[in-house]
């Protein structure tokens, strides 16, 4: 687990861990129950150099009083549409140096897997999974960056907490593949 202060995350953090626990944190504030979120992510001092009005709207006209990321929530995600499908169509222009998401999800301890019944569509999994009395609600924060770095924040409803957020590289790899084919092609 990361120890992360109600003032932000820790400064010995890298830029993307800083950003993660950054977004982490905004979607935090905003509840449960959310869509997910898409957020690009760019270059603190090149944004101020390169768009200071906008730098200075956002508050990071001061060298002091930013991350070296900014993370910019982009428009809302089409509800109607598969996140995967949705991801196919997005690609990015060169001043965004990564990207990140959250979204909330349904998940099951692996010793239910074995439990799984056969047959099941994916709506039929999702109402069983629903339904599971060990089911858990997450929220996962997934964040790339260009040159592939990765970084993942995992916040559980019932622990929900700033002390209680795991980090890592690798704890959702499908949906970090996804947000890193936005910048492919």
């Amino acid at each position: 687990m990361s120890n992360v202060s109600p003032s932000g995350p820790p400064m010995a953090a890298s830029p993307l861990t800083r950003a993660v626990l950054e977004i982490d944190e905004y979607a935090s504030g905003l509840g449960w129950d959310r869509p997910a979120r898409l957020f690009a992510l760019v270059d603190t001092a090149r944004l101020r150099t390169q768009e200071p009005g906008l730098a200075a709207q956002l508050g990071l006209d001061r060298e002091d009083a930013a991350a070296p990321l900014t993370p910019i929530e982009q428009d809302e995600i089409p509800s109607d549409r598969p996140l995967d499908e949705f991801l196919g169509t997005v690609a990015w222009p060169d001043a965004v140096a990564g990207c990140a998401m959250t979204v909330e999800r349904l998940m099951l301890p692996p010793s239910a897997e074995a439990s799984v019944p056969e047959g099941l569509d994916e709506a039929g999994l999702a109402k069983w999974v629903a339904a599971h009395p060990d089911r858990q609600e997450v929220r996962m924060t997934v964040a790339v960056l260009r040159d592939g770095a990765r970084e993942s924040a995992l916040r559980l409803r019932e622990k929900d907490s700033p002390t209680e957020v795991l980090t890592g590289s690798d704890l959702v790899p499908g949906l970090a593949d996804a947000l890193a084919a936005t910048f492919e092609g």
